[in-house]
């Protein structure tokens, strides 16, 4: 193993790398604004239809606001989503997040029974407040990165119109000039 085979990371381990590659990942988007949402929007949606079984006895948590729970649950994970994936949106998505967890307290079972509705609040909290990280300087360039530079054209030539000629400084104005009848259709 050579010195130069580690700064490039030819050797470097599977999952040092994809460990490397997803906190770079994590680090351009609202990762946990997205997460909180989308634990938020779960039990939002599951504990409606929920039911819990002890023995011969079951506890069924179906209620007439099961279709509503499902929407805003299923709302909320796909604006988590959104927030991983187009992070542009994410001011819009942390807004309607934040709605959604409000409106999910009188619909969904006091809003996942405060679960729900405090990871999804949260999540929209933090992804209105989320700014992505200013750029990185540009690193300095060796003398071995820089492109070649263009050859410069002859300059020999002195006739006008060719490349690297002087061009004549003349005003920019039209040789004859064409009086318009009391001003109209002119532009100035």
């Amino acid at each position: 193993m050579s010195a130069e085979s580690m700064a490039t990371g030819q050797n470097e381990h599977l999952l040092r790398a994809f460990r490397r590659r997803f906190r770079d990942w994590r680090g351009q988007r609202p990762f946990w604004a997205g997460l909180f949402t989308m634990l938020g929007g779960l039990p939002i949606a599951y504990f409606p239809y929920a039911d819990v079984r002890l023995g011969n006895l079951t506890i069924a948590m179906s209620t007439t606001a099961g279709a509503g729970s499902l929407i805003i649950g299923v709302l909320l994970v796909t604006l988590g989503m959104t927030m991983w994936f187009h992070a542009i949106v994410r001011v819009f998505a942390g807004v309607a997040a934040i709605v959604l967890a409000l409106v999910s307290l009188p619909v969904a079972n006091i809003g996942g029974f405060v679960f729900g509705f405090l990871f999804s609040l949260i999540g929209g909290a933090l992804s209105v407040s989320w700014a992505p990280g200013a750029p990185l300087p540009p690193a300095e360039e060796t003398p071995g990165d820089r492109a070649p530079e263009p050859a410069a054209a002859p300059q020999d030539s002195t006739e006008p119109g060719e490349w690297g000629a002087p061009v004549p400084a003349t005003p920019n104005t039209p040789e004859t000039t064409t009086e318009t009848n009391g001003g109209r259709n002119s532009a100035g």
